[in-house]
């Protein structure tokens, strides 16, 4: 690989326009590190953990998600009154996506939904806990107006079917709609979620939003691999040890799996392979308009193929291992595994979409009006993509990725095995169950890292 091309490719990237998409992908980008080795590498350190925990006593593996108890906190008053300041601010987001500038790249509406919050405020949630239980815009009205007790009680199972339906329309609205950082119409998607996850508390009361509110399930999701949490069960220890405190409700893993498939299929709805398999030319992709129905029919079938191909490992690991535990309670438990794999996919994919949009943020902050005004008195400030432009800023930035990717799986393995320990003990009988689900997870080490480095032309 010769360093002209790689420098000739990397100031090509830098010169690519960068809207403020629900992630910045409307580009040409070609890759020409030689990421091969670092894939390789990153593929044999997932497959090496895999091949440890078939020597290393399970009791070293329950060491690593131990727990000790600690006093639980509510603080209901504190998150009550956090609760309706982010009620004000979404109200003025809203304001501002209907009445503020309209390009998304000087608009708080769309930077602050999908680069502070969908980005960041997710990928904080396994460092910072459940940050959307403060922050959720609707329980601070909910003490005030809402009835004392719920309309309708929702039956347990129904479970986080709604989330899961929800998550595929968020998906379906992010990676298929023309338009989705348009601040008008996003603030329009919003303050009609806005009112009927408000309809829905009213009607069945707050626990509606463990059942219905995807950002308290995706949340809620990531911040179960955070070692601290002070709410009950409070408690601290490794990393993922709140999964195994408490039972999963009904259709949690097919939720964590759909997390999993929506990062896969946002980013291979982006590559040459994909745009090439729906007949589109890479170099001249005709707009989302063109391609929605392909779109919605891949995110469908990537996550009903990713949900039916776990199954199907869960299936044989059990067949194996001849184990008398139901198929329903195994696959229940260990789909949640993989949810630290869908954090590091989601980490990974934003990167570099964040490095550009928190730069956006900044100035939209400042300036939210864009009529010149300097509320942070940051000026002169000017959004740099200078570390597009220089080869080894871009191997740090693949490499972090790749990095991330890879100890996302490790963490995947690490937390499978212990969830297989709970259900099937000590013995054999545990590493053949986790045998085929080893094999998966190595193989998805492979196609992330792929997907990762693969040619993205749209």
């Amino acid at each position: 690989m010769r360093l002209r091309e790689i420098a000739i490719t990397v100031k090509l990237a830098a010169c690519l326009p960068l809207p403020a998409q629900a992630h910045v992908s409307e580009q040409g980008f070609v890759l020409l590190l030689p990421t091969g080795v670092y894939s390789a590498a990153g593929v044999a350190a997932v497959a090496l953990t895999v091949l440890a925990l078939f020597v290393l006593p399970g009791a070293t593996v329950r060491d690593l998600f131990a727990h000790r108890a600690l006093a639980a906190r509510a603080f209901a008053r504190t998150r009550q009154i956090t609760s309706l300041a982010a009620l004000a601010v979404l109200i003025f987001l809203v304001y501002l996506g209907f009445f503020g500038p309209r390009d998304p790249l000087s608009n708080l509406m769309s930077l602050g939904f999908w680069t502070l919050g969908w980005m960041a405020a997710v990928s904080l949630a396994p460092v910072v806990g459940n940050l959307w239980s403060w922050i959720n815009p609707w329980t601070g009205l909910y003490r005030v107006l809402g009835p004392l007790r719920p309309i309708v009680a929702l039956p347990e199972r129904v479970g986080m079917w709604p989330a899961v339906v929800l998550l595929m329309g968020f998906a379906a609205f992010q990676l298929a709609d023309i338009a989705p950082d348009d601040p008008a119409r996003l603030a329009r998607f919003v303050a009609i979620y806005w009112v009927a996850t408000f309809a829905g508390m009213m009607l069945c009361g707050p626990g509606w939003l463990r059942h219905g509110e995807l950002g308290t399930a995706v949340f809620s999701a990531y911040a179960s691999l955070a070692p601290v949490r002070f709410s009950d069960p409070a408690g601290a220890g490794g990393p993922g040890w709140r999964l195994l405190a408490e039972k999963p409700m009904p259709a949690a893993g097919i939720f964590a799996l759909c997390l999993l498939g929506v990062g896969s299929f946002d980013g291979l709805n982006e590559t040459f392979w994909w745009l090439g398999t729906i007949g589109v030319n890479p170099l001249e992709f005709p707009g989302r308009s063109a391609v929605v129905g392909q779109t919605l029919a891949g995110l469908l079938l990537a996550c009903e193929a990713l949900v039916a191909v776990f199954a199907l490992t869960v299936w044989m690991g059990l067949r194996l291992a001849r184990a008398d535990t139901g198929f329903g309670t195994a696959f229940g438990w260990l789909a949640l595994s993989v949810l630290p794999i869908a954090l590091a996919y989601h980490i990974a994919h934003y990167l570099t979409s964040f490095l550009v949009q928190i730069q956006y943020s900044v100035a939209a902050l400042s300036d939210p009006f864009a009529r010149g005004a300097d509320w942070l008195g940051i000026e002169p400030f000017r959004v740099t993509t200078g570390f597009f432009n220089s080869i080894d800023s871009v191997r740090v930035i693949w490499t972090t990725q790749a990095g991330v990717v890879v100890l996302g799986h490790v963490w995947s393995v690490l937390l499978s095995h212990r969830i297989a320990l709970r259900l099937f003990g000590d013995g054999p009988r545990t590493a053949l169950a986790t045998l085929p689900l080893s094999v998966f997870m190595i193989a998805y080490t492979m196609l992330g890292l792929w997907l990762l480095a693969a040619p993205k032309g749209a």
